[in-house]
């Protein structure tokens, strides 16, 4: 995952937890990512991929305040050092600076937007703001309309909240009204420390020592499981086939049998990495602490950096980190601990690295077993995991 602006945004969005990432760089004017950088990971990015196909997703803070010629010049280097492989990307935008000439340039190079908002403007302003403090919605809005006016592949990121977390279908409904066929619903959960730590940062890791409290806009478990199994419960009556969420499909992946795609529900970590503007590299993007830095890609290649020592254990701590409580979990095959980031509350019988989200995914994957059972089956027999509609259509009667 390729930070090539670092955490500069435009937007001052109160939940964020990489705005604070610019204190880890003190006396840094300008986080954009240079030329040389820019050219070493595209080309050992490349190279290092086993496969034919190469994904590049660019995030941020903001990717798109770094301006168009940026990625320009980044297709273009992607084609000189292809060498064969089949080239895609993907942005995560706020949008809000999208126009006709972005659009056009994501049309011709067909690359996948993803949109951060977080349902109808009432839900989207509470934390989605610019740096006024104004609400971000209306402009949000704005750019989904070039790509739409462009016809423009995209997908939405909503931050699921202490506040939008009580409105489940307000927020279902508003992501199909505004034509997003695939969601993804990411839970917020931050611990903000007593105090910043040496380097700046106020939002803890899990590991951490330091005195810290759950931040008031972070999602509660238990209502996150109710959150999940709403949109689910609507979801599995009628939208199967048309409309795709994420976790849905992943939990389908689980009950078949294999391993889930999304790294928070892997056994083990450790393949999603971020790389900064600078070419620093950490273990994941969710572990951006001077701790979990690999090194640069200018002094060491990516490829050293990712089979080192340190992001080896890094991933398989996932793995045997996991409580004695969760091993026993009739859910794990699914849930796996979710993300190690999460880890930072006891068990009921007193172990630590407890995910926070444990109550909530529970519910939930407990909830959709019977359904995920029906389509499972269904795809092992060569046949459209859709018909699960019918069957809960049958079955309610």
């Amino acid at each position: 995952m390729a930070k090539p602006i670092g955490a500069v945004c435009n937007l001052d969005c109160e939940y964020c937890f990489y705005l604070e990432k610019e204190n880890l760089y003190p006396g840094t004017s300008n986080f954009s990512m240079n030329r040389e950088v820019q050219e070493s990971f595209i080309q050992q990015y490349i190279n290092s991929q086993p496969g034919n196909m190469v994904y590049f997703a660019w995030q941020g803070g903001e990717p798109t305040l770094l301006g168009l010629d940026f990625f320009k010049r980044a297709i273009e280097l992607q084609q000189r050092h292809a060498n064969g492989k089949i080239i895609e990307n993907s942005i995560q935008t706020n949008g809000v600076v999208i126009n006709d000439d972005w659009a056009s340039f994501f049309k011709e190079h067909n690359i996948l937007i993803g949109i951060s908002i977080d349902g109808p403007e009432k839900f989207h302003d509470k934390y989605r703001v610019t740096k006024g403090k104004k609400g971000s919605f209306n402009k949000v809005m704005r750019g989904l309309s070039y790509l739409q006016k462009h016809e423009v592949p995209f997908n939405t990121l909503t931050v699921v909240q202490n506040h939008n977390s009580q409105f489940p279908l307000d927020i279902y409904h508003f992501l199909k009204e505004i034509g997003s066929n695939f969601m993804q619903f990411i839970p917020i959960v931050e611990r903000i420390g007593n105090s910043k730590s040496p380097d700046g940062l106020q939002l803890l890791s899990p590991d951490s020592p330091q005195q810290a409290e759950v931040s008031k806009w972070s999602v509660n478990a238990e209502q996150y499981g109710t959150f999940l199994c709403e949109i689910f419960n609507e979801w599995v009556r009628q939208d199967v086939g048309s409309y795709f969420i994420q976790l849905f499909d992943v939990a389908l992946e689980a009950w078949l049998g294999l391993s889930p795609s999304l790294c928070v529900f892997n056994e083990t970590c450790g393949n999603a990495l971020a790389i900064e503007h600078n070419g620093d590299l950490y273990s994941c993007d969710h572990y951006v602490y001077p701790e979990n830095k690999l090194g640069n890609i200018l002094e060491q290649t990516m490829q050293k950096l990712v089979d080192s020592d340190q992001q080896r254990t890094f991933g398989t701590n996932k793995k045997t980190t996991l409580p004695n409580y969760c091993k026993k979990c009739e859910v794990r095959f699914a849930c796996n601990g979710e993300c190690p980031k999460h880890r930072f509350i006891k068990t009921p019988d007193g172990e630590d690295g407890l995910n926070y989200l444990c109550a909530g995914y529970k519910k939930f994957f407990n909830h959709i077993d019977p359904y995920m059972r029906f389509m499972a089956n269904e795809l092992k027999n060569r046949r459209a995991p859709s018909n699960v509609m019918k069957w809960v259509n049958e079955i309610s009667h």
